[in-house]
């Protein structure tokens, strides 16, 4: 018997990465298809391998990449194929509008210094890897009935790729792509601040591509504010450090800033220690904007409803999921006639009357 999930109407994902997000029977079709070799040869295996079960630190996470990677950057047909079965996943999980991210070089094999996951040289180029990731999200969206956007990330140790990636956030911006994003190791002193990520960040706001930050997640409130002060983004991906400087938290809570929180997550990288009190039960105590996502569901063996449960355990109850639902998308990237109509089906089915609606999108 499968229990009720923690809030079982529509939601509203907007931070959520597709390496991350990829069927661990994909990784073993394309293993073995492309005789690259994996820790593990049943699905089961490979979840152990992958999948975390207590707190590691970012390093410890981020080498959890390096297993399975290699399976599916570089190849076509495994790129299309995680795309379009993401959206698929969402649809199970209840979600009708979601926001996707990856970084375009770390799934290619051409054109991209340095290459990633010793893989050989290919001709998979990064801008080649959007085309197929859009083709599969909109294949997705079409068959599973799920809203899609995605979301390019520049990677802080790689500030040399950051000017490709916002040209790719311009040339694809009519096949599902929205914003930017800059994710990657924050304990990267200063990295907010490397010239490449600051020029394609300029180059975002000049080209009204729209703006997000991995910031305060592990790193410090420091770190936050070089994303909003310097970077100019407009939403901020995890942020939970941001508390440790009360004055920027209390600017970013006037100017009505969006967190995109990832609870269980935050929990398993460290970023959350527990026995304190989580910084999502500020933000909920302070009717600040947030939303809840599930980051890398593959690694952290947890759906979206793992971070409901979570926070229903927390006292959250289903007024508060359909606050911060209504928040994730009148701060989702969507273009505002979309946005009103994405809005219009949330409000009527959490039966709400649309508080004055119109005029209230951040």
């Amino acid at each position: 018997m499968t229990q009720t999930p923690a809030f079982d109407k529509p939601k509203v994902e907007l931070h959520v990465h597709l390496d991350g997000a990829i069927k661990p029977e994909t990784i073993l079709y394309y293993g073995r298809l492309r005789g690259v070799p994996l820790p593990a040869d049943t699905v089961e295996k490979l979840q152990e391998i992958i999948g975390m079960d207590k707190p590691l630190s970012l390093p410890e996470f981020l080498e959890k990449f390096n297993y399975y990677m290699p399976a599916i950057a570089g190849c076509r047909e495994a790129i299309k194929r995680i795309a379009y079965e993401f959206v698929e996943m969402k649809a199970k999980e209840g979600v009708v509008y979601v926001e996707v991210r990856y970084s375009p070089h770390l799934l290619a094999n051409s054109k991209v210094e340095p290459i990633p996951w010793n893989q050989a040289e290919g001709d998979l180029t990064p801008d080649e890897v959007v085309a197929l990731v859009s083709q599969g999200l909109q294949e997705g969206e079409r068959d599973f009935g799920v809203k899609v956007r995605s979301i390019l990330c520049c990677m802080r140790h790689q500030p040399n790729w950051s000017l490709e990636v916002v040209e790719l956030c311009k040339k694809y911006r009519q096949q599902t792509v929205v914003a930017i994003d800059l994710a990657g190791d924050e304990t990267l002193k200063g990295s907010s601040l490397f010239e490449g990520h600051v020029k394609a960040y300029e180059e975002a706001v000049k080209s009204d591509i729209h703006r997000t930050v991995h910031a305060g997640e592990v790193g410090s409130a420091e770190v936050v504010k070089e994303a909003v002060d310097v970077l100019q983004t407009e939403r901020v991906g995890h942020g939970y450090h941001t508390l440790e400087d009360e004055a920027l938290y209390n600017r970013l809570r006037q100017a009505n800033m969006h967190f995109e929180v990832c609870p269980w997550s935050s929990y398993l990288t460290g970023a959350w220690k527990q026995g304190t009190e989580h910084a999502v039960i500020r933000f909920k105590n302070d009717k600040a904007n947030y939303s809840l996502s599930t980051d890398d569901p593959l690694i952290f063996k947890s759906t979206l409803d793992t971070d409901y449960e979570m926070t229903k355990d927390m006292g959250f109850t289903e007024e508060e999921f359909k606050r911060l639902n209504i928040n994730a998308a009148k701060s989702s990237f969507l273009l505002e006639h979309e946005k009103r109509e994405l809005l219009d089906l949330l409000y009527k089915v959490y039966k709400m009357p649309p508080l004055a609606s119109a005029g209230q999108h951040p």
